[in-house]
């Protein structure tokens, strides 16, 4: 019993069946089996977390990371049991309607399976390292551009510019080239034409600033941080054989000694 439920292949069938479940769901389909399987697969996974804890020790359980992920999505996903069963007793239970909606999250422990994720974990997490005070700056100077635009702007377009927040977010729209000429033509729209032109040359010199410039700066620096644990492996490779390369001259060289 214990290998079954510690078993990855029964975990990744768990994990499928429950998903169609909440896709089913999802899609209005009543139905009691789509229940009785949900919790089942509730249960399931309760069950498996129960058999770590005894095999691994509390220790031994959150030493792996995984289980963490494991362990959090499966307490979430308990009170989908809980109003299953409570709801036919008239009891309100509202308030626990989007801690049942956490169950979706399960479907978030397949990701553990896939080959080669490990690696990639560490390449973003390599890459948030290098490049978070990039990203700071950059969040920075959307942060300072919004005010400014606010302050100029928000009489003319407060849809766009009425408050910092929605300023803010649409200077993300306009550095993420969306809405780059829907944002300025509402703001233009309340100026006359010379003013206009001005307004609409000042929100193309953000757009390929922010835009074009500023965000494929961030990229190329993310994707390069990304990689760079791939470059290290290679560089390490090419001295190692480097060096067997200059063993060989040297015993070739001395070869060559031995024979004069």
């Amino acid at each position: 019993m214990t290998k079954f439920f510690l078993n990855e292949a029964a975990i990744i069938v768990a994990i499928i069946v429950n998903a169609i479940c909440i896709i089913l769901t999802e899609y209005d389909v009543e139905s009691p089996l789509i229940d009785v399987v949900d919790v089942l697969c509730s249960l399931f996974f309760i069950v498996e977390m129960s058999i770590k804890l005894r095999t691994l020790g509390v220790r031994g359980y959150l030493a792996d990371r995984w289980n963490w992920l494991d362990g959090t999505v499966t307490l979430l996903s308990v009170p989908s049991i809980i109003m299953i069963f409570v709801e036919p007793l008239g009891i309100d239970l509202s308030a626990f309607l989007v801690l049942r909606m956490m169950r979706v999250l399960r479907i978030l422990r397949t990701v553990r399976f896939f080959p080669g994720f490990d690696a990639v974990l560490r390449g973003f997490r390599l890459a948030m390292t290098q490049s978070w005070p990039v990203l700071i700056s950059f969040f920075l100077i959307i942060a300072i551009f919004a005010l400014l635009n606010c302050a100029m702007f928000s009489n003319a377009a407060p849809e766009y510019f009425g408050t910092p927040t929605s300023s803010m977010y649409s200077i993300f729209r306009l550095c993420t080239i969306e809405g780059w000429y829907e944002i300025p033509d509402a703001v233009a729209d309340g100026f006359n034409h010379p003013v206009a032109g001005v307004i609409r040359l000042y929100f193309s010199l953000l757009l390929i600033i922010g835009g074009i410039i500023g965000m494929s700066f961030i990229n190329s620096i993310f994707v390069d941080a990304m990689v760079s644990d791939n470059n290290d492996s290679v560089e390490a490779k090419l001295d190692e054989l480097n060096a067997k390369i200059d063993e060989l001259r040297a015993l070739l060289g001395s070869d060559d000694k031995s024979k004069v």
